[in-house]
């Protein structure tokens, strides 16, 4: 698979830091001389706070000497524009908010620095959050650092961009639509969409909403080019810890998932991810391809978009002037719950399911709305929302799911989901791990 990079993991960095073979400061300068040599094509990095990171990594630098060995020490790294860093900038890409500028750190913020996180700025996203093509007003567009006339997704966009190009070892971004996924996916890193509610949104809303309890669907969640950066980042930033589990792929029963019927894959992807389940199988684990424990897909898509549609809206009214009812919400939540059951009982019976994460490798630029855009399978257009049901496959029930990068289609890296029951995350960037180490990663 291709990678652009050779720079140091968050982990490897954190080591060397310990170990006085690295400074904070030199490990922050380096990150910055990156920034500096990159970001003028890619335009990943879009919220520089150079002056504040050389102060954090003095301050690292001064807590190791005192003793302190918090895991991220004087690691390097960004966060999605959509969260809040005090004296910085929030606009969600809206334009004319550039002057919005926080008062204090979203609490993933506080905790990372708490763990030592070095933060030197904020990368690009989608207006509102709600597009896989990282473009907005305020800040223009990203362009995928394997080909620049690609997207890196979204609305992950620039932290997926960062970290492929080498910029930083990991991020910080956010999820209720592949967000975190899907720029994992086009740009060939690892994401992790955490369980619904183990991590909390505070200081994570758009400029003039006042901030209230964390919205439906939504999760936030860290992007690396590993799996053991994904779970110092995941520990270090959950509300309340989670049991660690395993399990060994040659005891493992897998449920590969490539058909739905809301929404279509292309050939290439699928002759790729079969190739990897080939390598799975014959590390001894058993992989089913049909089960007649999942749910009923078309349905669980249709309310996913019933209640991701309320939720990106806040409840506005519906372009017909109807809106939706506390009844209708009621609905959906019970619908919601009897989703989860289904997914419960399947997790019975299975380890982990894998699935793809979007139809296709990473789409040319294309800045129409999404409800307008196509996208080719296999020579055939189709419009390119439904791609949403593969994000919609995990976030409706609130799972948790790993994505890791497994090969290439047209050149450019694509990943897969590795999906297991709710709260099972670490579960989930174990099997990623053990996937990985099949292709030599």
């Amino acid at each position: 698979m291709t990678r652009l990079t050779n720079e140091p993991s968050a982990t490897q960095t954190a080591t060397d830091i310990a170990a006085n073979k690295l400074s904070a400061i030199e490990a922050t300068e380096a990150a910055i001389a990156r920034i500096e040599e990159l970001n003028e094509a890619i335009n990943a990095v879009v919220v520089l706070d150079f002056k504040s990171a050389r102060q954090q990594a003095r301050d690292a630098d001064a807590r190791l000497a005192r003793g302190d060995s918090a895991p991220l020490l004087g690691v390097p790294m960004t966060v999605k524009e959509s969260f809040n860093i005090a004296g910085l900038p929030t606009t969600w890409g809206i334009k004319g908010t550039a002057n919005n500028i926080a008062d204090d750190d979203a609490a993933v913020v506080k905790r990372l620095k708490a763990a030592g996180a070095v933060i030197l700025g904020k990368t690009n996203i989608p207006t509102l959050l709600t597009d896989w093509f990282a473009d907005n007003p305020v800040y223009g567009q990203t362009n995928n650092p394997h080909d620049l006339n690609r997207s890196p997704g979204g609305s992950s966009g620039g932290a997926a961009a960062a970290v492929a190009s080498g910029m930083v070892a990991c991020e910080y971004g956010s999820d209720i639509g592949g967000s975190i996924r899907v720029p994992a996916h086009y740009c060939g890193i690892w994401g992790h969409k955490p369980t619904y509610g183990v991590i909390t949104h505070e200081g994570h809303s758009p400029p003039g909403v006042k901030e209230g309890a964390d919205s439906a669907l939504a999760v936030v969640g860290p992007l690396a080019r590993n799996a053991d950066d994904l779970e110092l980042l995941l520990e270090a930033t959950l509300d309340q810890p989670l049991v660690k589990q395993s399990k060994p792929l040659n005891e493992a029963r897998l449920l590969l998932l490539l058909d739905h019927p809301s929404a279509s894959l292309d050939d290439a992807m699928r002759k790729q991810i079969e190739d990897i389940v080939t390598l799975i199988e014959d590390a001894g684990a058993e992989v089913a391809r049909e089960t007649d424990l999942l749910p009923d897909l078309e349905n669980q898509h249709r309310d996913y978009m019933r209640m991701l549609n309320v939720a990106v809206t806040a409840g506005a009214p519906r372009p017909d002037g109807s809106q939706v009812t506390v009844r209708d919400w009621f609905d959906l939540t019970d619908a919601q719950f009897r989703n989860q059951v289904a997914w419960r009982t399947l997790f019975e019976e299975f380890d982990y399911v894998l699935a793809p994460v979007a139809s296709t490798p990473a789409f040319e630029h294309d800045a129409r709305p999404m409800k307008e855009r196509t996208y080719a399978v296999d020579g055939t257009d189709r419009p390119f929302s439904e791609q949403l049901a593969w994000a919609g496959l995990v976030t409706f029930p609130g799972l948790p799911a790993t994505v890791l990068p497994i090969g290439s289609v047209e050149d450019m890296p694509v990943g897969v989901q590795v999906i297991a029951d709710q709260y099972q995350d670490y579960k989930t960037i174990d099997g990623a791990r053990q996937i990985g180490a099949l292709l030599g990663d």
